[in-house]
């Protein structure tokens, strides 16, 4: 499904290359649920960013389904964004000024659907988070973890068929951690989701089916 092949990305200053990736070397297939982890500017979120096209990278070769996406426009790499991956944010990401409804809905104005198409998708979205009572809420009103519940259904509502989750639970209790953690555990083993998820947090990278360390750029052996 994702495979990465002698990637690199590095940044110049001054005329110094700093490599922010070197040399990465990756399979991840359908279905895997795998936990990155390494200290702190190791590479890990720029890892992410470039497995779910937000970032680009300078050397190396990625395929995505057996696609090559460093050979495609900027305007097809968004299409497979939008077709296939949902994010997660540790900071949350919502829109402040749309409620929980309107935030939840916000990948489907996307897409070509008819509006009952949408409401149907949304109110299952909130029953399935167990947030209808709070669907006409702001962010601001809602707890840390009520937040990233929203976040993740919002992930989730185009149905893609990967998840990548930077930090999840990095701003939650312990108990709303754990809350996240089993979401993805089911969302990975009863719907199929491939989960691929940044943490710093040893329990919760053991939820993974294996662990990506990283370390200066490089992933360890």
């Amino acid at each position: 499904m994702i495979e990465l092949a002698n990637l690199s990305k590095w940044v110049k200053a001054g005329g110094n290359q700093t490599f922010l990736l070197k040399d990465i070397n990756l399979k991840i297939d359908k279905g895997d649920f795998v936990s990155i982890m390494g200290p702190s500017g190791s590479g890990k979120s720029t890892l992410l960013n470039v497995i779910g096209m937000l970032d680009d990278y300078d050397e190396g070769q990625y395929l995505f389904d057996g696609e090559d996406v460093g050979g495609l426009k900027e305007k097809a790499k968004q299409s497979l964004h939008k077709d296939h991956i949902g994010f997660v944010f540790q900071a949350y990401h919502l829109i402040d000024e749309l409620t929980v409804y309107e935030n939840i809905e916000t990948p489907l104005l996307y897409q070509n659907m008819k509006s009952a198409e949408r409401k149907a998708i949304v109110a299952d979205m909130l029953d399935r988070f167990q947030m209808v009572g709070k669907k006409d809420l702001f962010p601001a009103q809602l707890s840390g973890g009520q937040q990233q519940l929203v976040g993740i259904a919002r992930a989730l509502v185009a149905n893609p068929d990967i998840i990548l989750a930077d930090e999840p639970t990095g701003n939650l209790n312990s108990k709303q951690g754990e809350e996240i953690m089993d979401i993805f555990t089911r969302l990975n083993k009863e719907d199929g989701v491939t989960i691929i998820q940044v943490t710093h947090s040893e329990k919760n990278a053991a939820y993974g089916h294996r662990i990506i360390n990283l370390l200066d750029a490089r992933i360890e052996n």
